[in-house]
């Protein structure tokens, strides 16, 4: 296939999977005429077109003025509130008359089959080396689809067809057992990883980037398995080949130096990153997106969590109850007004240089929130619900005018890369008790020495007894779980489903967790900018929510299904509690 801005070019023309809106539809009718006639799928370029509508599967930072998969994501314990500074409440409250959560996959779906089914016909004249390379990326995005169903809604109806209306029983079937479903989709994943011809590319679906995808719905998978399902047979299984996926990966794709390069690369710069298996590049004035808008702008910033901020270690790698960092109590301190600033500023920067460097690396040396602004050289005057700001996507070369308008955002966007396929090898060592310290010098050695922070190795981690460890887990894997949450921080809505997988979603009750929604440390700041507090901390409940809080029931583990696929086919069911 053609290497383009692929996500610019199909978003520009604004290409439609279909135009149902169901389960039923999205797999009762052909795409169209075009693509049910044989000779069709024996024109390379044809099935080439087919793929290629795949890419717009990967969100990254958006496309145009729509929301990307990086910041905008709130529902975690990483951020308080929404775009918009308002209350953010589960995912999903109530029963849906329908979801693009269950409608957008199965149109994906859909076209995967529709690939794969007419490239099996015994007549297709493609070449067979060719055929199994798009028949590898075709299943590796139907795998990647059904995977997002299975996480939001558990047990899901499995199609391996293209379906007509003659299907009744197939169309008007009962769901499918979720280990069913995702055993398939193990199945698809291997043959991507064997089948598609190119080894690596940091924009063309390869087989590296289709380990790196397996990686990924591995380990949700075994996680999913031990801490849910209670499977500890299965749960073994699924994190070995996420070690077996990702071993090949670690020296191919070196972890780097510059941090902040992984999200701020301009105009498909970050192609040529070695740390990038496959990222979402942009191009300034052709295909451009808004992340960078909505975290710079006068819209208020849905800011880090004062639980989040702490979790990042101290220099001599330490968490804040057995560190000796001398300004481990450091607040923001009050700087008299100058003719930039009238109201004076809220400085941070000796809270910063005192922990993780990626923590500066992803927030501003400035707390700043509703009516107390703070703006850099490219932002507008900013706002954030907690004090702290997001400065991780801001590329400050970007003028002032690019930087603060919807659609004119060109910073490219990482999608999988050599730290996330580190993070996942590690923990997936650590859950079946074979990290070793050689492990952790591939991995977990690597971001920390990228951050500042001194070597580990199991035993220290093992010894670190964090008393803020409230999974249940042991310290060395809570010491791989936070740095995962260092590292990932408001990225591509990680967090929100690494708690889904741990079945430690309760962490997001804002009434059992308050940290979850308050900020930064105010003491210093003048009595006429004072606002709601708890503790001397910002308490947007009490200032902007209204008095809401978020109370978590276990219902909130799967989605609930739609109301009309619930209507239209009888043998389905509802999840529990919904």
């Amino acid at each position: 296939m053609k290497k383009l801005f692929i996500y610019g070019a199909l978003a520009a023309v604004g290409v439609s999977l279909t135009g149902c809106n169901d389960f039923l539809n999205d797999n009762r009718e052909p795409l169209s005429q075009q693509v049910v006639n044989a000779a069709f799928w024996n024109n390379t370029m044809n099935v080439e077109n087919q793929l290629n509508y795949f890419y717009q599967a990967y969100l990254g930072y958006g496309n145009a003025t729509g929301y990307g998969a990086y910041y905008f994501n709130t529902a975690t314990d990483d951020q308080a509130g929404t775009v918009g500074g308002e209350f953010r409440d589960w995912r999903v409250q109530t029963v849906p008359a329908s979801s693009s959560d269950w409608n957008t996959p199965y149109q994906y779906i859909r076209r995967a089959n529709q690939v794969i089914v007419n490239l099996s016909e015994e007549g297709n004249s493609i070449e067979t080396g060719a055929r199994n390379n798009y028949l590898g990326i075709a299943r590796l995005n139907r795998a990647y689809q059904y995977y997002k169903l299975v996480r939001c809604y558990g047990d899901v109806p499995l199609v391996k067809k293209v379906l007509d209306v003659t299907d009744d029983a197939e169309l008007f079937g009962p769901r499918t057992a979720r280990n069913e479903v995702m055993d398939f989709v193990l199945e698809d994943l291997n043959f991507a990883v064997t089948n598609i011809s190119t080894k690596k590319s940091p924009d063309y679906f390869s087989s590296d980037m289709a380990r790196a995808v397996k990686a990924e719905i591995c380990l949700f998978e075994a996680s999913y398995a031990r801490y849910v399902a209670k499977d500890e047979a299965r749960a073994k299984k699924y994190f070995e080949e996420v070690v077996s996926a990702t071993t090949p990966l670690l020296a191919a794709y070196p972890i780097g130096n510059d941090y902040r390069a992984l999200y701020t690369s301009l105009n498909g710069a970050l192609l040529s990153n070695p740390e990038i298996i496959f990222c979402k590049a942009y191009q300034q004035g052709v295909f451009m997106h808004s992340t960078v808008d909505y975290t710079s702008g006068s819209t208020p910033i849905a800011g880090i969590t004062k639980d989040a901020f702490d979790s990042f270690l101290f220099l001599d790698g330490k968490p804040y109850a057995s560190t000796t960092v001398a300004d481990k109590d450091a607040i923001a301190v009050y700087v008299d007004p100058t003719e930039d600033y009238k109201k004076g500023q809220m400085d941070i920067t000796a809270m910063l240089a005192c922990r993780d460097q990626r923590l500066e690396l992803t927030t501003y040396s400035n707390v700043f929130f509703e009516g107390f602004e703070f703006k850099t050289e490219n932002t507008a005057p900013m706002t954030s619900t907690t004090g702290y700001g997001v400065r991780k996507y801001n590329n400050y070369s970007i003028s002032q005018s690019d930087a603060t308008s919807a659609n004119k955002n060109y910073t490219d966007a990482p999608l999988y890369w050599g730290a996330y396929v580190a993070l996942a090898y590690a923990e997936a060592k650590a859950e079946l008790g074979t990290l070793t310290d050689g492990d952790l010098n591939q991995t977990l050695n690597k971001l920390y020495a990228r951050a500042g922070l001194p070597a580990q190795t199991v035993a220290s981690l093992s010894a670190m007894n964090d008393p803020a460890n409230n999974m249940g887990v042991s310290s060395l894997l809570w010491e791989v779980r936070r740095c995962r949450r260092c590292e990932l921080l408001l990225d591509n809505d990680i967090r929100y489903w690494d708690l889904i997988r741990w079945n430690k979603l309760e962490l997001m009750d804002t009434k059992a967790h308050p940290n979850i929604v308050r900020g930064a440390d105010i003491t210093n700041v003048p009595a006429d900018y004072k606002v709601a507090v708890v503790n001397n901390c910002i308490n947007p409940v009490a200032f902007l929510f209204g008095g809401k809080e978020r109370v978590y029931n276990t219902k909130y583990n799967l989605f609930p299904l739609p109301a009309d696929q619930l209507q239209l086919n009888s043998k389905l069911t509802q999840n529990p509690g919904w």
